[in-house]
């Protein structure tokens, strides 16, 4: 078991009072059977309300209203949690999804539906190239072929931390050969509904021990649905599967449905806040 302590620090400064619109925040860890949260502290200023409540996909979403105009937002939220997944690769597949290609049953192909579609239709045919590059037989073991595409992006595509908003689509992700780790999360899911699997885009938290000196920022990754083993996270920026360093907090059909903060402001014309955000992620004794 890890015990993580995980700071989330998001500064907004604005050169006049703005009215700030109701933000919508996802900063608090998915619970489940190998994640437990000990405590969370989430402190907002300026004055305000909140409302906690669960979306869609049961990810936990602060929703925070504020009655009076402010010329700051600070919005500081630090949870402690414990880690059970020490082995990421204790499970086991059902008989008919151990070798891809293969359909999943007919009560689960209901429920992931909407996340065999693909997001990036234009994409298509450049995604096929790649996986047709990869030279892999068919058929193939099904965890064979995830971790190879899942180790080709983290090997073979340079990593940019890029800060602009929003996510690159596969193709130009091909194009260029780099991209950050929403972009990497993208193409590998695109890959995986190319093949008939099921896969949803995870943002989150990366433990390293690089972080425990405050050197650390938001993550991203994948998650395939695998017949008796469940959703499996894939972490096509390291090439891992995922365990516990990776720290899920929501999830999302389309990689731009779940920043951590998202809200907007009335202000004057021309108005930019200055935005600071500090994340940091430190190992405690367990």
């Amino acid at each position: 078991m890890r015990r993580l302590d995980i700071s989330h620090v998001t500064d907004y400064r604005f050169s006049a009072p703005v009215s700030l619109q109701p933000h919508r925040l996802l900063l608090r860890p998915r619970e489940n059977h190998n994640v437990r949260i000990e405590s969370l502290v989430l402190e907002i200023r300026p004055s305000h309300t909140l409302q906690w409540k669960r979306d869609a996909l049961d990810n936990s979403v602060a929703v925070v209203s504020f009655p009076e105009p402010s010329d700051r937002l600070r919005i500081a939220g630090r949870v402690v949690i414990q880690h059970y997944e020490d082995n990421p690769f204790d499970f086991l597949l059902d008989n008919y999804a151990v070798i891809h290609p293969f359909d999943y049953a007919d009560e689960d192909g209901i429920e992931l539906a909407p996340f065999l579609q693909s997001v990036y239709p234009a994409d298509r045919e450049a995604v096929r190239r790649w996986l047709d590059g990869l030279g892999l037989p068919q058929p193939v073991q099904t965890f064979t072929l995830l971790d190879r595409m899942n180790r080709e992006i983290a090997d073979r595509f340079e990593y940019r931390m890029r800060e602009e908003p929003g996510v690159q689509p596969p193709g130009q992700t091909l194009s260029q050969n780099s991209g950050s780790c929403r972009d990497f999360a993208a193409l590998f899911m695109e890959s995986c509904r190319h093949l008939g699997l099921a896969s949803r885009f995870v943002s989150g938290y990366l433990f390293t021990f690089d972080t425990d000196a405050g050197n650390a920022s938001t993550h991203a990754w994948a998650e395939v649905y695998l017949p008796g083993a469940g959703w499996k996270g894939f972490d096509p920026t390291s090439g891992e599967v995922t365990g516990n360093r990776h720290i899920a907090v929501a999830v999302a059909r389309r990689a731009e449905a779940v920043p951590p903060v998202a809200g907007s402001y009335l202000g004057q014309p021309g108005q930019r806040p200055l935005l600071s955000v500090a994340v940091r992620v430190s190992a405690l004794a367990g």
